[in-house]
């Protein structure tokens, strides 16, 4: 029987070459982990606009407070202020194109108020919207440290100054999960056409003349579409690894992998035999398995954070704990789904 299953998965991932959409999403998902050195320069764009060096970014400031604006801005990495002698000038300037953005800043009953003009409809307004947030935040920095000893009261701590680079960033929390657990979403959703497309098309009762049983078949089935998606994220990592990205801890993230393609093959399977039809099938896989993946938001650790802890080499004992309870559960749902196949009847289909 052995050899009956593995048959069967070798002919349902060979029969993946002519599903277009699946190919094309496996195709994307090597273009971006072959070329991931240069499309994350591109994608942190998207992800922090103020990691993009715009050639830099001239701001007029104005008002009584523009020696403090002046200040703050000039700590701000490609940020060039340019004062002026009143609003008016200013707004002139900003007009003619002479500056980017422009602050005008006065004080009111002892606090300084900054009115931000930025240009429109345009990525440079993204870019200057960044900056002019980072020199309004140094701005504050050096007030609150002047006029702490005139506080009464002490205010909101501001979040701590971040040195971290975006695109290190980016590629650990966004980049390494998004190829990592595609695969296995892709995976689930193949194992609910794999099922219901036997069903439909009647070819579900030939298998079982061989003779092979309805056990025997879902396992073939869940075997071939379980294993592909590890084999894609090892694949994946060493296109990252080639493309001077280190990934650390690959095995636990294989496991984890693994895990997370059981898990989803196995509700797409379940689904394709209650159902026995693939369109109703596909839409409460995919309800199904973006909740779930939503609701381990509750977990201590997301997924996608353990993934992310994992590559980096700052993993926990939180985050092994739940690479193991995802493990046990993978195992624990796959034996439910060969019992539950065992107790169906063949003839219903």
């Amino acid at each position: 029987m052995t050899d009956v299953r593995l048959r069967i998965a070798r002919r349902d991932v060979a029969s993946l070459s002519r599903e277009k959409t699946i190919v094309l999403a496996l195709l994307i998902q090597l273009f971006i982990a072959a070329f991931s050195s240069f499309l994350v320069v591109g994608l942190t764009s998207l992800y922090d606009p103020g990691s993009v060096e715009a050639g830099g970014l001239e701001v007029g400031v104005s008002g009584d407070a523009a020696a403090e604006l002046q200040e703050a801005a000039a700590e701000v990495d490609g940020v060039r202020p340019v004062q002026f002698g009143s609003y008016a000038d200013a707004q002139a300037g900003f007009q003619r194109g002479r500056v980017d953005a422009l602050l005008d800043g006065n004080t009111v009953n002892g606090t300084i108020q900054v009115t931000a003009s930025i240009p429109e409809g345009s990525i440079r307004s993204t870019l200057a919207v960044v900056q002019i947030r980072s020199v309004l935040e140094s701005l504050e920095r050096t007030e609150r440290s002047e006029r702490a000893e005139w506080l009464t009261r002490q205010p909101v701590d501001l979040p701590p100054e971040e040195n971290a680079s975006p695109y290190f960033a980016f590629t650990y929390t966004v980049l390494v999960p998004l190829l990592l657990f595609l695969p296995p979403f892709i995976s689930g959703s193949i194992a609910v056409d794999a099922i219901t497309e036997e069903i439909e098309r009647g070819t579900l009762e030939l298998l079982r003349v061989a003779p092979v049983s309805l056990t025997d078949i879902v396992d073939g089935k869940a075997l071939g579409m379980a294993v592909l998606a590890p084999l894609q994220a090892i694949l994946w990592i060493v296109l990252l690894t080639l493309n001077g990205i280190t990934i650390r801890n690959v095995l636990p993230l294989i496991a984890l992998v693994s895990a997370a393609a059981v898990l989803v093959v196995v509700i797409g399977v379940v689904l394709g035999l209650v159902t026995a039809k693939r369109r109703e099938a596909q839409l409460l896989y995919s309800i199904v398995v973006l909740g779930g993946f939503a609701a381990m938001a509750l977990l201590p650790e997301h997924p996608a954070t353990v993934a992310a802890k994992l590559a980096v080499g700052s993993a926990t004992t939180v985050t092994t704990a739940t690479v193991v309870g995802l493990v046990v559960a993978a195992v624990a749902l796959y034996a439910a789904m060969r019992r539950y196949a065992g107790t169906i009847d063949p003839e219903r289909y």
